[in-house]
């Protein structure tokens, strides 16, 4: 089954200081559901070629993928797409200046795959209420003064 869904947010904030923050893999656990723990496997900084391991908990499973970046542009743009997990992914974040703030658009696109194949529609819900709390949680954190 694919899987193509995107959510989004304006943040109060500079689009340097948020897409500094989201890009950055050591703050993944912060503000990412689910993500238990995310680490660079290649040497820093992050730009095209580098990867990420992220070890997860999703529909009650736990899983360990690898994201390759694939296009990063440090003030707007990392695309990543899945070298190793359970099924086929790409993850986009953009970030763009929005009246005084940053409007943050996250993207997930894959094919689902074995267990998540059966698991069919409820699959891209799940994701899309995911990344729905994701991109809330970045914005109180980015917001908050923890963020600044």
């Amino acid at each position: 089954m694919a899987i193509d869904v995107e959510a989004q947010v304006v943040i109060n904030r500079s689009r340097d200081d948020v897409a500094v923050y989201a890009m950055n893999p050591d703050n993944d656990p912060v503000w990412i559901s689910g993500i238990n723990a995310a680490k660079m496997l290649t040497e820093p900084p992050l730009g095209e070629g580098a990867q990420v391991v992220r070890l997860a908990t999703f529909l009650g499973k736990r899983i360990e993928y690898v994201l390759e970046v694939v296009d990063h542009d440090p003030q707007a743009l990392l695309d990543m797409r899945s070298v190793k997990g359970p099924f086929p992914m790409r993850v986009t974040y953009r970030f763009e200046e929005a009246d005084g703030g940053t409007l943050v658009r996250i993207r997930v696109r894959g094919e689902a795959g074995g267990f998540y194949k059966l698991a069919g529609p409820l699959l891209a819900m799940s994701v899309k209420r995911s990344i729905t709390k994701d991109v809330e949680a970045l914005k109180k954190i980015m917001e908050s003064e923890a963020g600044r």
